[in-house]
Formats: structure tokens, sequence, C-alpha cells
């Protein structure tokens, strides 16, 4: 039985782990890569790969070091059509990774992030740029929308640079179309301790996710 179908009725799985520098779960030939990075790239790079590997091994039931990922710096992770889908984000303290058997994108970010929302928004997103949106913008619907939007652009497997400005969000309903391509997706958001949690998905993709916590005590 392929592992696809094995796995064909499980719900998408959701792992989330604390930075801590761990990178004791990688290939040689990742470690080699990790060796032509800037240090603090190299160490995000090598730590995402050991959990990506951990979390796929705990799915599979198969040794680590042999989950088959294509994962280069800067790139999108890719597994075999026949094992499914993966995505992965961090920010300045997590990492979140999810697989389903369908097409997926996730994106992680604090929600105690500083910045300047107003002009964030009027920079990123065509359709809140008016003034008069000003008044009722907040963080947090700002930073929702980012997290939705760079969840999508994972799952086109897109660049923020080039996407960004092409993607437009619908917080009801619960909406994300790209302009040019006419990709229509749907997302779901997750307030996770003190993190938001973004997922894009196909619209005929029933989600009910399972996060997996991992090496922090709440």
């Amino acid at each position: 039985m392929e592992l696809l179908n094995k796995y064909r009725y499980k719900i998408p799985k959701i792992w989330f782990y604390e930075i801590k520098g761990v990178q004791d779960v990688v290939t040689v030939e990742e470690i080699k890569t990790a060796k032509k990075l800037t240090s603090s790239r190299s160490k995000i790079f090598l730590e995402t790969r050991s959990y990506l590997r951990q979390s796929l091994s705990t799915l599979f039931d198969l040794d680590p070091l042999k989950i088959p990922i294509n994962a280069q710096p800067g790139e999108p992770p890719r597994l075999p059509s026949r094992m499914g889908n993966i995505s992965l984000s961090h920010c300045k303290d997590a990492i979140i990774i999810v697989w389903h058997k369908n097409k997926i994108g996730i994106d992680i970010e604090r929600t105690d992030r500083d910045f300047n929302h107003i002009k964030f928004a009027e920079k990123y997103f065509f359709h809140t740029n008016k003034s008069d949106h000003n008044n009722y913008l907040t963080k947090n619907m700002i930073l929702n929308q980012w997290c939705a939007v760079e969840a999508a652009i994972k799952w086109d497997h897109g660049k923020l640079s080039r996407d960004i400005h092409h993607w437009q969000y619908f917080e009801k309903p619960k909406d994300l179309i790209h302009k040019k391509k006419n990709i229509h997706l749907n997302y779901s958001q997750i307030n996770f301790h003190n993190w938001t949690i973004a997922l894009a998905y196909e619209k005929k993709t029933a989600l009910n996710p399972e996060i997996i916590c991992c090496l922090k005590n709440f």
C-alpha cells in the first residue's frame, strides 16, 4: 500500500516547536548546504530540517534520516507525491510544520509583533490603503491578514516579493484570491497562546487540524 493511501483519511497534522537550536537530525548533505549559508540562516535551516524529519518520522513510522525531503534553502519543502504535502513557517521563537494529503500552506506570527500596522497595510494590501479605513484597522486585523496571505503564498510555492500584491484577503467569507492567477483558496486562523497561525487550502478541502505541541510547556 502506498504511503499516501495508508494515510488517506488522516486529518492535517500540525507540529509546533519552540526554537532551541536543535540540529541533531539532519543529513550529511543538509550539513554541507548549511555551511554555505550565513550563521543565522544556517542555524534555522538545520533546525527546521531536523524538526521536519522528526515530525514526519512519527507520521510515517520511518527513520528520520530516511524521510525523502527535498528542502533547499529559500525553497518550499517537498515530499514525493505518494507521501502528501508539507509546509513550514517560523518566527523569532517558534517553528510550525503542517502535513496533509492535499496541498496546503502555513504561516506563524507572534501576536505581540511590533510594527506600524497602518503603514504596513498601505504598503502591502491594496484594498486597505484608503485613509478612511484607518479608523477601524487594528494591528490584530493586519497581522491576521499578513499571516493568511503568507500561508497562501506558501500554498502556491510562490515568492513574497513577487506575489504579495496579487493576493486579496476577505475576512468574511474566509477567502484568498490571487488576482493574476485566478487562484481561490480558503483559510483558517488559529490563536495559539502567543502566536497566530494561518492555514491556506483549496476550497474543496475540509480541515479540522490537530496541533501537536513539542518542546514547550504551556
